[in-house]
């Protein structure tokens, strides 16, 4: 705008005074002028790339694909190399137990009570997963205190007096311990993509490998296939990751990853994009967890999975909301889209001031004997803008080559077999789980849904949860009774509100005890709407209402009958109007 401005004004100038010099009157010169000016309003330059960027945000939105900032989608299509975490970005990042190998002289069950009573107070998934073995194969653990961790080794905590170090084969480096047998034990699960993690006990200045428990954590179905579309990009794809060198090889062989850097502290990571970036490489981190911001924020392009942390989510400027890789290959394509796009708006508007200011300007005129009406100039400005706005509008016919499927319907989790030594140790069966069913509101994503997990896995006496976003339920299996009171204080800590608990929820239930019904809604513009009309509703007895401000529609479920007229009135008293009642 700054060059362009001042040329058409100068043209316009120059084309008004040549036409004076060339004998003609003033109305006439002033008429080229204005023609001028009018036929090169920069309408078309300044809407071709804000109109561009708005529809491809909003395409992302339809995908699943959260872009924060217009520099941020407009750079993805420059990436030419994606660092992936592993747990969580290209795995499941719900890990689970798949071996328990004690020294002599420890049983089982002891080495599993000891690992999850340090454990407990980890955030990291590995520990998560050893603490929901022991409650689902019902062994107790006691609570364990002067909790601390190492960074890159693992942690550590006092358990009935005495201290217990749990962590990775750098621990025992640092420890100065070392178990030949346990080691190759190591060796041969990190070949079959496990973790191994080893336990030591410090006792009167002694320290004694308890033994070791294997974690595995599944690759997720669509992980190959996002890394093989990235790769057809033309992008290189590394993966940081804290295990081992022999199971991030592992992975690496499973998902046809380029190349991997295994045994980095949280603080390399960020080191390790910053190494890429100085070699003229632009940089696309993904990742999922607290570890992973200070290399999301440094990244070119940072892209959090939608179910990690809050410190991720927000260090990040796309997030998948579908937690699947195959939507950052979309966002890619999504940003080449856009890019193309704008690109073919600024050829179109320059071509058309290209043609229009000389026509303008009566360059026609003299042989022809033709010149350009204001008004037609007019015209023609209006028509270049709106042909590049329906150009960005193309963009909303864009579909990726490949995307995240949705999220399938919740299905209650299998229980892994015990490891061998673990049940030949075993002399009782563990009781027969308890399952509640809660219905929580607030859930619209699968970073909501995740927190409501997390929550209710902490509350003590739960063993599994598994969260339905689309029915907005939750599954909670249960080592013994627990309250509910305290499950719906651990999800309205979390954010969310707990509506209802019972041993089942049944939404095909036509029973009398509960009926469903639609009310269409007219005039709900905002969540505010919405909100009101959800208040209004939820007030009536026996009503438990859930409003689509999408489908400008509430779903209302009674658990017992409601008068049409009741519920029709409390809409028209929060000042919106029914349109139907089905």
């Amino acid at each position: 705008a700054a060059v362009f401005v001042p040329t058409v004004m100068t043209i316009a100038l120059i084309a008004t005074i040549v036409w004076l010099l060339l004998g003609q009157n003033f109305d006439f010169a002033l008429s080229i002028g204005i023609s001028v000016l009018v036929i090169s309003c920069p309408c078309a330059l300044g809407l071709a790339t804000p109109v561009a960027i708005m529809v491809g945000t909003g395409k992302g939105a339809e995908n699943g694909i959260l872009i924060k900032s217009a520099e941020s989608l407009e750079t993805a299509h420059l990436v030419n190399t994606v660092i992936l975490d592993k747990t969580g970005t290209v795995t499941e990042g719900r890990p689970r137990v798949t071996d328990v190998l004690p020294l002599d002289g420890l049983a089982a069950d002891e080495l599993v009570s000891l690992a999850a009573a340090v454990e407990k107070r980890s955030e990291h998934p590995l520990a998560d997963a050893i603490v929901q073995y022991a409650a689902e194969q019902g062994i107790a653990f006691p609570e364990a205190e002067d909790f601390g961790s190492a960074e890159g080794q693992g942690v550590r905590g006092r358990v009935n007096g005495v201290m217990i170090h749990a962590g990775n084969r750098r621990l025992l480096g640092a420890l100065e311990v070392d178990s030949p047998e346990l080691e190759a034990e190591a060796d041969r699960l990190a070949e079959e993509g496990k973790t191994p993690l080893f336990f030591v006990r410090e006792a009167e200045g002694t320290r004694t490998v308890l033994g070791l428990i294997a974690v595995a954590d599944v690759v997720k179905p669509t992980s190959r296939q996002a890394i093989a579309e990235l790769k057809k990009l033309g992008i290189d794809v590394v993966m940081l990751t804290g295990d081992n060198k022999k199971t991030a090889e592992a992975i690496r062989r499973q998902t046809g990853i380029d190349r991997v850097v295994a045994e980095v502290l949280p603080q390399d990571k960020e080191e390790e994009v910053r190494k890429l970036q100085a070699e003229g490489k632009k940089v696309a981190m993904i990742g999922d967890g607290i570890n992973d911001a200070p290399a999301l924020a440094r990244a070119d392009v940072g892209i959090a999975i939608g179910a990690g942390t809050d410190v991720a989510i927000e260090s990040a400027d796309i997030v998948l909301m579908k937690s699947d890789l195959l939507d950052a290959v979309a966002a890619i394509e999504l940003s080449h889209a856009v890019i193309r796009n704008i690109k073919q708006n600024l050829f179109w508007a320059f071509f058309y001031n290209s043609i229009g200011i000389p026509l303008a300007a009566g360059v026609l005129f003299i042989p022809f004997g033709l010149k350009l009406n204001p008004m037609f100039a007019a015209a023609a400005m209006s028509f270049s803008s709106v042909s590049v706005v329906t150009n960005a509008l193309r963009l909303k016919l864009f579909k990726p080559t490949v995307s995240a499927p949705a999220a399938p319907a919740a299905s209650p989790k299998e229980v892994p077999a015990c490891p061998t030594a673990c049940a030949a140790a075993r002399t009782e069966a563990a009781p027969e789980p308890l399952t509640r069913v809660m219905l929580v509101e607030g859930m619209s994503c699968g970073h909501c849904s995740a927190r409501v997990e997390k929550a209710l896995a902490a509350v003590e006496g739960v063993t599994a949860v598994q969260v339905d976003l689309e029915a907005k339920t939750a599954t909670v299996t249960l080592a013994h009774p627990v309250e509910d009171s305290l499950l719906e204080h651990a999800v309205t800590e979390a954010g969310y509100t707990p509506v209802s608990i019972s041993d089942t929820i049944d939404p095909n239930n036509k029973g009398e005890t509960a009926m469903n019904k639609k009310i269409v809604i007219d005039g709900m513009m905002c969540m505010h709407c919405a909100g009101a009309v959800e208040k209004a509703l939820n007030a009536l007895d026996g009503v438990t209402a859930k409003v689509d401000l999408e489908q400008k529609c509430a779903h209302v479920e009674l658990a017992a009958p409601v008068a049409d007229e009741v519920l029709a009135k409390a809409v028209t008293d929060a000042g919106y109007t029914v349109v139907s009642i089905g």
